[in-house]
């Protein structure tokens, strides 16, 4: 009993650190009432019109078994809410990382039977890394990706999808070799045009034109549904004609859904497959969580409120671990389903878990009907869906904002078209933080003078050649260790005037000190003693007291040398600093020069 005890303690604790609830969708079924249940009824219905096609759709990018998108759409929008308790994401298969599981699985030179016991194994891991990032809070961290990573990364997934997609348009298949790139598909699609199957061509222009009408003037109506009907039924006559006056090859159309085959299942996790899927399962987690978290937040700041992005983790974590074991492709937050949850008048998690229920009927009702749906008719709208990924207007901000977005953009774009999808994300994400760190790491000090008034001017050319003995240096920004080495140097550069004798430092506006930036210091007083001179660290604040007391810092500078920051009386402290400057002096007057950090630059 004591060591259950324990056992209970330490996860009692870990929960408590955690701050995750394990069954958050009790709350929202607290007063549940008819109001809410009708407009969650609504809501689903609306969604499961939408994503039944659409799993169709995304399993047809990722290169898998239709029924491999419609039945993630029924588990994940079933599994995740229960775990995640938001009313603002619904997930199931995306674009983005549909063409992340095709491209990896070519790049790795998966061939289309192998990919069937890849992709369980694939998905499960994905879910265990999120459930671990949601333990770990790893969620807090995705804010400090740039947009611009996620922009070049769906744009150039957008043109993978569509040229991908544009074989099956015009009726002709194509061998891709492993390892193949975006350069490859291109040439062998342009190779493969004069064995264009004209009965299946016709048919996809004809399916993008009522597609586009019906966009344009009905989007409140299910298009993708819409069109899929209309069109096999156009597919099933034209076979018809074929068959019976031509000697034309008949339309290609999809295999029919046998739900009944949908079973529990563990996937195989033999050593060898997980080391061949374990980089690829990271990303997706990572592309699932980036683009899940993004939607989410975008919902629930126009509700007004606040949504938990490490809870969110959590239920799409757990949501992949059931696609995993129930015949499922990767699931994330969809943008399509979620906004269309919303603006359908979702008011609880339950909104969801109805789509998932009716996708999951949907799939033994209809299951037998999807072998009428031409193949071309599917890529199609596949291909629409990749137009609809390319934003104009957020790629014109990206590049026209700053260089460093620019870069970071254009970095990730095109590794992803020439190199491969998964490997784009994180090369675009390390640029995004070397620059980051470039521009953080580059403080300034601009000199400035005091006038007869008592007001800080800055030095003329001519009154820079001045020489003061006692020099007030502001500092403002990080300190931390990219920023150190320059800080360091721009200060040496500062104490380089001959009648300089003392540097009072104030360091109120100074963050994230660490190891590199204590060390730095300490360098900076050997030099400054040497050349006899005397450094001063004024309005230093409590956290800054405590790192210099915990690396010994604190008696490298003197005790006597530092004064501590008061947030009530903001000047005391320098005022004791400057006696202490003029009690060093001897007494004496001294020339007093002013530094102050300037703000930094833009990025270029």
């Amino acid at each position: 009993m004591r060591v259950i005890r324990s056992i209970h303690k330490v996860l009692s604790e870990f929960k408590r650190r955690n701050h995750l609830d394990y069954f958050p969708l009790r709350r929202s079924l607290r007063g549940y009432n008819t109001i809410q249940a009708k407009g969650d009824l609504r809501a689903g219905i609306n969604v499961a019109l939408l994503a039944f096609p659409q799993g169709m759709a995304y399993a047809a990018i990722a290169g898998l078994p239709i029924q491999y998108g419609i039945f993630a759409s029924a588990i994940a929008a079933m599994l995740g809410p229960i775990f995640s308790g938001s009313r603002f994401i619904v997930l199931g298969p995306t674009n983005a990382t549909s063409v992340l599981v095709f491209a990896s699985f070519l790049s790795l030179g998966v061939m289309a039977d192998e990919k069937i016991p890849l992709i369980s194994l694939t998905v499960l891991l994905s879910g265990i890394f999120l459930v671990m990032g949601a333990f770990l809070k790893v969620a807090n961290l995705i804010q400090y990706i740039s947009r611009s990573v996620v922009t070049g990364y769906i744009t150039a997934a957008a043109i993978y999808i569509i040229v991908n997609q544009l074989k099956k348009a015009l009726g002709f298949e194509i061998t891709l070799p492993q390892g193949s790139t975006f350069l490859t598909v291109i040439w062998l699609t342009l190779k493969g045009l004069p064995a264009t199957h004209w009965p299946t061509f016709l048919l996809s222009v004809t399916a993008f034109g009522l597609y586009w009408v019906l966009d344009r003037r009905y989007k409140l109506l299910p298009n993708v549904a819409i069109t899929l009907v209309v069109m096999s039924v156009a597919g099933f006559a034209m076979n018809n004609l074929l068959g019976n006056f031509t000697d034309l090859a008949p339309v290609i159309t999809l295999t029919a859904v046998d739900a009944t085959q949908w079973r529990f299942s563990f996937p195989d996790i033999s050593g060898d497959l997980v080391s061949q899927v374990a980089s690829v399962s990271l990303v997706i987690a990572f592309l699932s969580v980036l683009e899940g978290t993004s939607i989410g937040k975008s919902l629930a700041s126009r509700a007004g409120q606040k949504l938990d992005s490490n809870q969110e983790m959590l239920g799409m974590g757990i949501a992949n671990i059931g696609c995993a074991f129930y015949q499922g492709m990767p699931a994330s937050g969809s943008l399509t389903r979620s906004q269309l949850n919303w603006v359908s008048g979702a008011f609880t998690p339950m909104a969801s878990i109805i789509s998932g229920i009716i996708c999951a009927i949907g799939a033994y009702s209809l299951g037998p009907f999807t072998r009428f749906i031409p193949v071309s008719v599917l890529a199609v709208l596949v291909i629409a869906i990749g137009f609809s990924l390319i934003n104009r207007h957020v790629i014109r901000v990206v590049w026209n904002a700053t260089g460093s977005d620019r870069i970071v953009f254009a970095t990730t774009f095109l590794a992803a078209l020439l190199i491969r999808l998964d490997f784009a994300i994180i090369l675009g994400t390390a640029t995004s933080v070397l620059l980051f760190l470039r521009k953080a790491a580059q403080p300034e000090l601009t000199e400035f003078t005091q006038d007869d008034a008592g007001q800080l001017t800055p030095l003329s050319d001519q009154d820079s050649e001045a020489t003061p003995e006692i020099s007030i240096v502001h500092v403002e920004g990080d300190l931390f260790f990219g920023a150190s080495e320059i800080f360091r140097d721009q200060m040496r550069r500062v104490c380089e005037k001959a009648s300089l004798k003392i540097v009072v430092l104030k360091m109120r506006n100074a963050y994230h000190l660490d190891a590199t930036s204590v060390l730095a210091l300490e360098e900076l007083i050997r030099y400054m003693r040497e050349q006899d001179r005397t450094l001063l660290i004024t309005e230093v604040r409590k956290d800054a007291i405590r790192i210099f007391k915990n690396s010994g810092l604190i008696e490298v500078i003197g005790r006597e040398n530092i004064f501590p920051d008061n947030p009530s009386n903001p000047t005391i402290a320098t005022a004791k600093a400057l006696r202490r400057a003029m009690q060093l002096m001897g007494g004496k007057e001294a020339d007093v020069r002013i530094y102050l950090g300037k703000s930094k630059k833009a990025a270029t």
